[in-house]
């Protein structure tokens, strides 16, 4: 016959019932006899429940009822407390990263998945539902992270113009929902500065208007890896955002500001306005007469307000932030082809924000030669192309 458990009531009972047949007479080991139990086992329920009645029994019961429920309860808020320590600081928004953090808590802690899921806040459907994602939701991925990491300056929106310019079809707010769930980020910018207005309230007096309208020039350094300071003179084009020229050279003065500006205007024309700041290669005699003598006119910026000249200011920015700032040149043949090439890159296919994530100058699309034969002397091989109203 199996040991038969014995509930707390029950032992009290016995535990009486041997002080009654003791005091009878009769022996402790009769008396333990007639219970039913070896003598060991009387013991050991005489040490832990000798002296109490039915009622306090009971009580004790519940008494340790409580103290396990308490008990349950103080290890229960250690082990939350625990889980969202271990969780991820701050607000956990979306459902896939709640998932990460749950699976986390769990192979950390040990825990139970429901209750991590409790603590954490996620329903259980939510992280045991299996994610359904489009077909090319990972080839997708790879070219946005490719793209992020060959542009560490570019944000999400200049990401997803370069995809479309690579062909593809994309939404960008699909784009923009993949680059926080990779963690993809554009390292924080210096904080802006004020301006220093005129007196007159004015900021920019000339502002371009077309093509060819206003040319601005000025000058930006850097370093070779050997401390040697070189010297970058940039042009642009105002209206179109268009980098005409980069000249670099370890010294750069008046003679070759007009040497650069030369080849421009023989290459495009003169413009109707060259802008620049007040620095000594710029307000130089010489280079003032010679944009006068070719047809140009000089508009300088007043001295300490950098503001009025933007576009080019801007322009410098980004060469340092996006080339400059992430470039090792060990030699300055070595800088001038790396800059030429970066300069290629911004005319043609760099989205600027100013133009509808355009790049200032695409490269041109020739239109087909004629089938009809080879072309003669008089026949051009590149035809016009038709103007479009």
């Amino acid at each position: 016959m199996p040991n038969k458990k014995h509930k707390p009531e029950e032992i009290v009972a016995k535990l009486r019932q041997v002080d009654v047949l003791v005091s009878q007479g009769r022996s402790v080991a009769e008396a333990v006899r007639a219970i039913g139990v070896t003598q060991f086992t009387y013991y050991r329920w005489r040490k832990e429940y000798g002296g109490l009645k039915g009622s306090q029994v009971k009580r004790l019961k519940d008494l340790e009822k409580e103290n396990e429920r308490l008990r349950k309860a103080v290890s229960d808020l250690t082990l939350e407390k625990l889980i969202l320590s271990e969780a991820a600081f701050g607000k956990l928004l979306s459902p896939s990263r709640r998932r990460q953090c749950v699976d986390h808590v769990v192979s950390k802690l040990g825990v139970s998945e429901r209750m991590a899921c409790r603590v954490l806040g996620q329903h259980r459907s939510t992280q045991r539902k299996k994610r359904t994602g489009r077909a090319d939701e990972e080839a997708l991925t790879a070219d946005i992270v490719r793209l992020a990491s060959e542009y560490g300056r570019y944000g999400y929106r200049r990401i997803a113009a370069l995809l479309k310019s690579e062909g593809g079809t994309v939404n960008v707010k699909r784009v923009e929902r993949i680059w926080r769930r990779e963690g993809l980020k554009v390292p924080q910018k210096q904080p802006k500065k004020g301006r220093l207005w005129l007196n007159d309230g004015s900021c920019v007096r000339l502002r371009p208007e077309y093509h060819d309208h206003v040319w601005s020039y000025d000058f930006v350094e850097s370093r070779t890896h050997d401390g040697r300071k070189f010297r970058m003179l940039n042009i642009i084009d105002e209206f179109t955002r268009e980098c005409l020229a980069i000249r670099i050279d370890r010294k750069l003065n008046s003679i070759n500001v007009i040497d650069v500006l030369t080849d421009q205007f023989i290459l495009r024309g003169p413009p109707e306005h060259v802008r620049s700041d007040n620095g000594p290669e710029f307000v130089a005699k010489a280079v003032r007469e010679w944009i006068v003598a070719v047809g140009a006119k000089t508009a300088f910026i007043e001295p300490g307000s950098p503001w009025e000249n933007g576009y080019c200011e801007s322009f410098n920015s980004k060469l340092r932030d996006e080339l400059l700032n992430g470039e090792i040149f060990y030699s300055l043949a070595e800088a001038k082809v790396v800059i030429e090439n970066w300069r290629r890159h911004y005319n043609t296919a760099r989205p600027h924000s100013s133009l509808g994530y355009r790049p200032p100058a695409p490269k041109a699309v020739q239109w087909p030669a004629p089938l009809n034969g080879p072309a003669s002397p008089a026949t051009p091989a590149m035809v016009q192309r038709p103007t479009m109203h």
